[in-house]
């Protein structure tokens, strides 16, 4: 059933351009929520990666909090309450979405970084900033596992499907809606791909193609969620995925790759070639 919802006759600029504001709205509040964190230590500020764990930690948390805030904001002032969340635990139809979302996301790796590969761009050019963070302590990846079930994945598709995504449902059809919320995803972590933690700027083609994977990978996470009407199921995909890599990341750091099997060291090779790697 396709979703053109209550005001049929409303104007599609103004919903995207809406969509636009609210990503901006938690870009901006990410920002701001993180600031506790940069008075406990204010060595986040110039130089993330010399922080303490408990900062580091802390900033990565309240940042996600900032997304959610931003949507949590809009359904006040718009009346809608939290009987506008889909949230349900999942049947066994949607467990199987989930597990074929984290599939999906890894044939979507693939597929980038073969085609990155083809066309000569050197992709790790655009390493995201949670990777510089993390640097070569694994316990910080470690963290970041839990970070990202409890924070990362619940305030992104938060914000960008049960918020966004359905608020296009009013002037958009359910895969136009998927499209749209994805250009939106990437274009919010622009700033994610294009400027390192120290300020510099990546080169245009790796930023291009890691705003390709994030594009792809919202593609996946918007469809599961237009097919099952419930946030919890690309939700628990999301972050399966990108504990999965956070995983590898730590077993790489803790052991190196050599010592923890060829298959396993693929994957991790795959992970750090890859341009949009752990799309937080």
């Amino acid at each position: 059933m396709q979703h053109v919802d209550r005001r049929r006759d409303e104007s599609r600029l103004r919903v995207v351009v809406l969509a636009f504001v609210l990503a901006f709205g938690g870009l901006v509040l990410s920002q701001i929520t993180v600031i506790p964190a940069m008075l406990l230590d204010p060595t986040l500020a110039v130089s993330p990666a010399d922080a303490s764990r408990s900062a580091l930690v802390a900033m990565m948390a309240l940042g996600f909090f900032g997304w959610f805030l931003a949507g949590a904001i809009y359904l006040w002032r718009s009346g809608l309450g939290v009987s506008y969340l889909d949230v349900r635990s999942p049947t066994l139809r949607e467990w199987g979405y989930a597990v074929a979302g984290v599939f999906a996301m890894f044939g979507v790796l693939l597929v980038v970084n073969v085609g990155a590969t083809a066309l000569g761009v050197d992709s790790g050019d655009a390493e995201a900033q949670v990777l510089e963070i993390i640097g070569d302590d694994p316990t910080i990846a470690l963290l970041m596992i839990a970070i990202v079930f409890l924070f990362n994945a619940p305030a992104e598709e938060f914000l960008f499907r049960n918020v966004i995504q359905k608020r296009l449902y009013s002037v958009f059809t359910k895969i136009q809606a998927v499209v749209v919320t994805s250009l939106v995803f990437a274009i919010m972590h622009l700033p994610t791909y294009g400027l390192s933690v120290d300020g510099d700027i990546a080169p245009l083609p790796s930023v291009a193609v890691a705003l390709v994977t994030i594009f792809g990978g919202s593609l996946v996470f918007g469809y599961i969620y237009a097919r099952t009407d419930n946030i919890v199921v690309p939700t628990v995909a999301h972050a399966f995925f990108n504990a999965i890599q956070f995983g590898l990341v730590y077993l790489a750091l803790r052991y190196g790759p050599e010592e923890f099997g060829s298959a396993t060291s693929t994957l991790v090779g795959l992970l750090e070639a890859a341009p949009g790697a752990v799309p937080v």
